[in-house]
């Protein structure tokens, strides 16, 4: 039977009730009350402990001493803020506040298993709640992955391993996930038991968009020029293709029409031949500097994803600029051959509906600036829904990441964020996020989380479960390094001590 703790007092709304308690609860845990006929949930939102003897207008020390001894901490008493998050059954808010003089009661596990833990099929465990390590808190993966989902946090509070527990629960229930890899952490992991496809960003250039193409030759908007003498071979290049020429010799074909715009001798035509050559040079030189990711004929890089798996696009070895155009792509073709399943009523296209985590989702959509991945995370952020296509951003600077991105995730998981502008920005893109729950987010430690929207029934503070599989991406232990290479170093310095005697 739950234990009374504490009773409601002064003034109380149908969201939110202040309490009384001589028996201390904690921040975070969840408390229950009757009242309309019901069971009500909340949680301890804030909390202050006060003693009617010893009041801020004492300044003597000695007289404190002397209270202590007298009273022995019997007047102590600890006032609080509870959250209310509804009925038990359906949690929804009562339309009248909780009396005053209610009883508040700690809730029992079994309550708790009710709301947070295993609902159906579609239910993953990510974690145990903070205040009731007892209780599992399991997530809807159809809401996380339809409704998209946020995972931030500072450097080294979690994000990577709170990947880890979704991607390899995901792919347990025979799920589908592709991971765009910045730091080549997930590479040699055993997600999923070991369903791990490594896929190296290998990209077939008549498969790109005029605008990737123009990104990684360094042939910015602003050029208009040289952008338009660029689209005009690009054309001549894809209707070429189209009339039966080789795919495989596509640049090829972009080169010789660039080089057919050069000839001639209109007068209009000299003037363009400066930007002509500037732009073959370009192109001459993408093709030396991404030598190892552009491969003619090689297809689709959809085409190498496997059904079941962790698909895990290597990053860790490109510049930002080609970061961009590999996400760019793949979020672009990745839409295009699930809205092909759907409207082909499954005779072609990707097959499965695929949650795509992005690493450093500051980088790839930032705020200040408008970049080829931002444009199609929007797009799928606004139709992936319809055609199976998720999102799961992840940053350790959320100021940093574009807000209309942010604002179209419904689902988010924070770990700690100290820093107010992050708070702030995070709270300006989330409905859900509110100061209580703010507050907590500076003295969360290592693991836990806030974890709300759609794919929770309420907002939680979860003790996010370690991944027990192999995985790259926690500290190094630089010391220990240093010490197992020590022996060669003691040896150098022995030589050149023996150099100076000499």
């Amino acid at each position: 039977m739950s234990r009374v703790i504490g009773y409601i007092i002064g003034e109380a709304t149908p969201t939110r009730g202040f309490f009384i308690s001589v028996e201390p609860p904690r921040l975070g845990q969840y408390v229950t009350m009757e009242y309309d006929g019901k069971t009500v949930l909340g949680m301890v939102q804030a909390l202050v402990s006060g003693s009617v003897s010893l009041s801020e207008d004492i300044h003597d020390p000695q007289v404190v001493e002397r209270i202590r001894r007298l009273e022995k901490g019997k007047d102590v008493y600890v006032k609080g803020i509870i959250s209310i998050l509804g009925d038990v059954d359906e949690l929804r808010i009562p339309r009248v506040p909780p009396s005053p003089g209610m009883e508040v009661k700690i809730a029992d596990r079994e309550t708790l298993r009710r709301v947070f833990g295993e609902r159906d099929y579609a239910s993953l465990r990510i974690g145990t709640l903070i205040s009731h390590g007892d209780v599992p808190v399991c997530v809807d993966v159809n809401r996380m992955v339809s409704r998209h989902l946020a995972i931030l946090a500072v450097t080294g509070a979690g994000k990577s391993n709170t990947v880890a527990v979704i991607s390899d629960g995901i792919i347990r229930m025979g799920g589908t996930v592709v991971i765009f890899d910045m730091h080549s952490e997930y590479l040699d992991s055993d997600l999923g038991g070991g369903r791990v496809n490594p896929v190296t960003p290998i990209l077939d250039p008549y498969t790109l968009s005029v605008w990737e193409l123009m990104q990684l030759a360094n042939i910015r908007p602003d050029y208009h020029v040289q952008e338009r003498i660029f689209r005009v071979a690009y054309r001549n290049a894809v209707e070429k293709v189209r009339g039966g020429g080789d795919p495989s010799r596509f640049l090829k074909y972009l080169k010789e029409s660039l080089e057919e715009q050069s000839e001639g001798g209109e007068e209009g035509r000299r003037e363009k031949k400066g930007d002509i050559a500037a732009v073959l040079n370009k192109v001459e030189g993408f093709e030396e500097k991404y030598s190892r990711i552009i491969r003619p004929g090689v297809g689709g890089i959809v085409g190498r994803f496997r059904l079941g798996c962790a698909n895990v696009i290597d990053l860790g070895q490109v510049d930002e600029d080609c970061a961009d155009v590999v996400v760019s792509h793949t979020l672009r073709r990745l839409l295009e051959e699930r809205k092909r399943f759907v409207v082909e009523d499954g005779r072609g296209g990707f097959r499965h509906p695929v949650l795509t985590v992005i690493e450093e989702a500051h980088i790839l959509a930032p705020t200040a600036e408008d970049t080829l991945s931002s444009y199609w995370i929007g797009r799928i952020a606004r139709e992936g829904r319809k055609f199976g296509v998720g999102l799961c951003l992840v940053s350790q600077r959320p100021k940093a990441l574009s807000a209309n991105a942010l604002s179209q995730v419904n689902n988010m998981i924070i770990l700690k964020l100290v820093e107010p502008s992050d708070q702030r920005h995070v709270q300006a893109a989330s409905e859900s996020l509110s100061d209580d729950l703010l507050r907590q987010l500076p003295s969360l430690n290592t693991g836990e989380a806030v974890v709300l929207g759609m794919m929770v029934r309420v907002p939680a503070l979860v003790k996010v479960d370690q991944y027990r599989g192999k995985l790259v991406g926690s500290d190094i232990d630089v010391v220990s390094a240093w010490r197992e290479g020590g022996g060669g170093v003691e040896e150098e310095r022995r030589e050149v001590d023996e150099l100076l005697e000499l």
